[in-house]
This record gives C-alpha cells, sequence and structure tokens, in this order.
C-alpha cells in the first residue's frame, strides 16, 4: 500500500480502532455517563429541592456560600463546589446520620469538617491555604464532663499562617498607625475556652503538644509586646466568684458575665474610676443556640442569663440588645449620663463583643463596631469608619492571632487605614 493510499483513510477514533492496535483508548462511556449523572444531580439538587420549597440550614456559623458570579472567571467553576455543598438541602440530615453510625460501628465522633472550612465564629480566610492539611485535626473535640471545644483552638496554633514574631509586628504597626494620628489604642485578646478552661480537655488529642506550646508562648510574648489586655485571670476570678463557668460548656464563647469583665476592662483604662458608679443586675434568661454542636449536625441550646446596667447607679436599665454579627458595622448610642464614657469610640470586634455589645452600648455614649473581615476587604471603608473616633478599641479571637489568620495582621493593611487616620488627625 502506497504512502498516498494510507494518507486517505478517514480519521478514526482512538476507542475505534483494534484493541490490538497500540494507539487504542477506551472511552469508558458506561463510566462517563454515570459519573456526568452524578454531576448534574449534585449541582441540580440545591436549584430543584429549593423550587420544591426546601431549604439549606446553616450548620457552621457562617453565611452559606454563595452562587458564584460568571465575572469570576474560573472562579465561577471553583466556587460552584462550595455552593452545591452549603446549600444541599438534606446536609443537616446526612451530618447527623454519619455522625451516629460513626459512633454506633466505631465509638467515635465522624471527622466530618476541618480546617479548611471558615471558623464558626467569623474571620474568614482569603489568604492562600497552608501547606499542612488541617483535616488531621477534628472540627469538635469532646472534653471531659461534657465539655466541647472548637478544634480550630488546637489547629490555628499548629498550623499558623503568620510566625508570633510576625503576628507581634502587625499588631504593632496597627498601635503605631493609630496613636500616630492622635488617637487612643486599645487591644483585647479573648482567650480560648481550651485556654481558661483546659482541665475540660481530654487527656490525648491531635496536636496536643504544639498547641500548648504555642499558646504557653502565646501569652507569655504577646501581651507584653502589644499592650494587649490580658483578661485570663480576670475571667477566672468573675467565675469564681459568681460559681459558675464563664464559658458556655457547649460554646467556645464566653458568657454575658465576660462581655461585661471586657466592657469594665475597657472602660476603667478610657477613665480610671468610672465604673465605681454602676449597677449590675440579672435580669433576663433566655435560650441560645450553642455553635459547636451545630459542627456534628445537632441542635442543643445553652441558658444565656443577661443582666442590666445603669451606669450612674440608678434605677433605669440602660442596655441595649441589638443582634449583629457587625459584617455591617453596628452604632451604638446612649445618654452621656454619669459613668458614661462619652469618647466617641470605634471598634473591631468579633463574636466575642456579641457577648458585650449590650453593656457597651449603656456604658459608651457613642460607639460603632466592625467586623475583623471589613477592615482587610475594605480598608478605605474602614479607615473612614476609624477616623471618626478618637478611641480605636479591636477586640481579636485568640485562635485567630495565635494562627496568624487574620488578614488585618498584614502591616499594609494597618498602612493603608494608617494613611486615612493621618489625614484626620486628632489634635
Amino acid at each position: 500500500m502506497s504512502r498516498q493510499e494510507h494518507s486517505d483513510l478517514p480519521p478514526v477514533h482512538e476507542a475505534w480502532l483494534p484493541r490490538e492496535h497500540p494507539l487504542h483508548r477506551p472511552r469508558h462511556g458506561r463510566r462517563q455517563l454515570a459519573a456526568l449523572v452524578c454531576a448534574v444531580l449534585f449541582f441540580t439538587a440545591p436549584v430543584v429541592t429549593w423550587v420544591f420549597g426546601a431549604r439549606a440550614e446553616q450548620l457552621e456559623n457562617r453565611p452559606l456560600a454563595a452562587f458564584p458570579s460568571v465575572t469570576e472567571g474560573w472562579g465561577f467553576f471553583t466556587g460552584l463546589n462550595a455552593w452545591a455543598t452549603d446549600n444541599l438541602p438534606f446536609r443537616k440530615g446526612a451530618v447527623q446520620s454519619v455522625d451516629a453510625l460513626s459512633r454506633g460501628v466505631f465509638g467515635e465522633p465522624a471527622r466530618l469538617a476541618g480546617g479548611s472550612h471558615t471558623s464558626p465564629i467569623g474571620a474568614g480566610q482569603v489568604d492562600e491555604k497552608p501547606p499542612i492539611n488541617e483535616n488531621v485535626f477534628p472540627a469538635v473535640i469532646e472534653g471531659k464532663n461534657g465539655w466541647l471545644y472548637l478544634g480550630h483552638d488546637v489547629a490555628y496554633r499548629c498550623v499558623p499562617k503568620r510566625t508570633l514574631d510576625e503576628v507581634i509586628a502587625g499588631l504593632r504597626r496597627w498601635r503605631a498607625v493609630v496613636e500616630a494620628s492622635g488617637r487612643e489604642f486599645q487591644l483585647v485578646i479573648a482567650p480560648d475556652k481550651s485556654t481558661v478552661y483546659p482541665e475540660n480537655m481530654p487527656d490525648g488529642y491531635a496536636g496536643k503538644d504544639c498547641s500548648t506550646q504555642v499558646r504557653d508562648e502565646f501569652w507569655r510574648r504577646l501581651p507584653a509586646a502589644t499592650g494587649a489586655v490580658d483578661l485570663r485571670a480576670q475571667l477566672r476570678e468573675v467565675a469564681a466568684r459568681n460559681q459558675r463557668p464563664i464559658y458556655h460548656d457547649i460554646d467556645t464563647h464566653w458568657t454575658h458575665e465576660g462581655g461585661i469583665a471586657m466592657t469594665y476592662q475597657l472602660a476603667e483604662r478610657l477613665r480610671p474610676g468610672v465604673t465605681s458608679s454602676w449597677l449590675i443586675r440579672p435580669s433576663r434568661q433566655y435560650p441560645h443556640s450553642a455553635d459547636i454542636p451545630d459542627l456534628l449536625g445537632q441542635d442543643r441550646t445553652v441558658p444565656i442569663q443577661a443582666y442590666s446596667l445603669a451606669p450612674d447607679g440608678g434605677p433605669e436599665d440602660n442596655t441595649q440588645f441589638k443582634p449583629s454579627d457587625f459584617h455591617q458595622p453596628l452604632h451604638l448610642e446612649s445618654p452621656a449620663l454619669p459613668g458614661v464614657i462619652d469618647r466617641p469610640v470605634r471598634m473591631v470586634g468579633d463574636s466575642f463583643t456579641q457577648f458585650a455589645s449590650p453593656y457597651l452600648a449603656a456604658t459608651f455614649a457613642d460607639i460603632t463596631v466592625t467586623h475583623p473581615d471589613n477592615v482587610a476587604l475594605d480598608p478605605v471603608a474602614a479607615g473612614q469608619l476609624l477616623a471618626e473616633g478618637e478611641v480605636v478599641t479591636f477586640e481579636l479571637s485568640e485562635r485567630f492571632v495565635a494562627g496568624g489568620r487574620y488578614p488585618m495582621l498584614d502591616p499594609e493593611v494597618a498602612d493603608q487605614v494608617g494613611a486615612i487616620l493621618a489625614a484626620h488627625p486628632i489634635r
């Protein structure tokens, strides 16, 4: 057969060649079809079930992933997986079933989520994922006496995104740019529950050695190097006085007593002795959805004891209960009564501040709280907000600071905000 005859042969797909031909490649048609059907069902299930009235439930303490925009380029396709996973309407039941099966068969909780998820208390991630897979750490640590701990308490310390030196440098840069504008700077670190109550942690767990080492070095160095308020001793003192823990056993946050303790510290540092007239009384009780059981697909609540606060010592309660996650800045105003801080304060705080906001509202005449995410996402808007205050206060969670997880710890973010503060100095 001539070369010309060879070239006149029609093109043939490699899957149609004889099996003994060296270029033969099977198409796996049935497998490909099955995979395609599964993919279509996975990505269309949220839409189809939504049409029939089913709604996805929020498991983690964060918003459900939004449908990706076509303007994101390839990010549209990579974002589909998170959207479809979050918006599966029967996901919670599946999580509960998997956990029950794991406990029944293997005698241990299922590893349902890893550190790649956003923290249930906010502080969304915009940095690159660390090279070590955080899924080696459980999402929930089951401690003694029925206590539950957030796995990020351990994972973020053991797999930090920034070194402690970098974290300290970032916080010191924030203090420098704020104080250079003539404003007062306050920094509070909300301790992890595992830091305040390590006695209820299990005897052994993944990351025990590395997390303990990082925790000890963190508290030994950071408060002195940055001027941060260390609330650990005061929190234990308040708990001993009230004869009950100041953190919830199945929630990662402190109680309202913890929020009041922080409010006391902030006010006293601004005006020593101002709290001497404050009168605090127990007020209402209400159930609060605990965040850690959500990660196990469980609906559990903790009892909340709220308080009234009269800064002038009178009979009138001056607290304001305005639920907010601070992603939309929350502004609170109060009459300039005796015992009230009358200087305008602008605050960056996460979900720990949610348990303090009623008491901040009662004792600060003019305070606005924004979330740490907002600062890194829009430094210009954050700078304009902080420039409204004479005092700039940060409340940051230990796990996110120790793990270098706040994007706003980047000194460049501080410099961008600092430029705006410098343009509007306090004389």
